[in-house]
């Protein structure tokens, strides 16, 4: 039996995916890769790589479904993207945006739906701010450090760090204190019940 998501040990489970059938997961799903379709549409044109929502709602994804979910999911939008769709930054798709300049982010999307949904299995989410933004902090530093080695082996070590490195780091920031917000403020509405 295929088993998709189970909540880590804090019980954290805020859609309830645990007690959802297999057809309303794979719903999930589909709509997780949509959200990360959408959130790829809100972009900062940049060059070599542009700014986008994509890092925000990875991490979403991987606090709000789990890190089973989650990395599936993110992992289902790759594929998407591997196959022609237009559904990254810019309306990208095809097996040239895994090859170029923008290869390592994606390679570290899914392991960032893994991480943050690991971390806030075990309570850093919610009413815990700090924690919180330190889940997605350090998943999005993780995700420049993967693209900008990526890069550098495209450009050298210095033209990453100034084009692919450095520019995303305030935003980094301002993504990771949007998403501990937003869930420290719907975090009452959210909570698993606690089990018997």
């Amino acid at each position: 039996m295929l088993e998709f998501a189970a909540a880590g040990p804090s019980g954290f489970d805020p859609l309830r995916l645990n007690a959802r059938s297999l057809p309303l997961r794979v719903v999930f799903v589909l709509a997780g890769t949509l959200a990360l379709a959408l959130a790829s549409r809100i972009s900062v044109p940049m060059v070599p790589v542009p700014i986008t929502m994509q890092t925000f709602a990875v991490t979403m994804i991987g606090v709000l479904y789990g890190w089973r979910l989650g990395t599936l999911t993110v992992l289902a939008w790759l594929g998407e993207a591997m196959v022609g769709l237009p559904v990254l930054a810019g309306g990208a798709g095809g097996l040239a945006s895994f090859v170029g300049p923008t290869a390592g982010y994606l390679v570290s999307f899914p392991l960032m739906a893994a991480m943050v949904g690991w971390l806030a299995e075990r309570g850093w989410t919610g009413r815990r701010v700090v924690l919180s933004f330190v889940a997605h902090f350090a998943a999005n530093i993780f995700c420049l450090v993967l693209g900008g080695a990526w890069l550098a082996t495209l450009m050298g070590m210095e033209k990453a760090l100034m084009l692919g490195v450095v520019p995303f780091v305030l935003g980094a920031v301002l993504k990771s204190a949007l998403a501990a917000a937003l869930l420290k403020a719907v975090a009452p509405h959210m909570q698993a019940p606690a089990r018997p």
